[in-house]
């Protein structure tokens, strides 16, 4: 089963590329970027038909290796 992990800063971290990327658009003249958020995508290929096993491992899996709980936030989609 394919699981897709989103992960992201929480609110109130500093998202120092997201930032750059912000001021960057705009020097090239756009001018209505109002904000950039950066983040990561990560697909995992499960061995498992069952979604809330799938979900549970996925969940286990970002709070021990994948996401930094102190300063990330994720969100699993199955």
């Amino acid at each position: 089963m394919k699981v897709r992990v989103l992960v992201s800063l929480k609110p109130g971290v500093l998202d120092a590329q997201g930032r750059a990327i912000e001021h960057a658009l705009r020097d090239l003249g756009y001018s209505q970027v109002a904000g950039v958020l950066t983040g990561r995508q990560i697909v995992l290929d499960l061995a498992t038909d069952d979604a809330e096993r799938a979900r549970a491992l996925a969940r286990e899996l970002c709070e021990k290796l994948l996401a930094n709980p102190v300063i990330e936030q994720y969100e699993i989609q199955v």
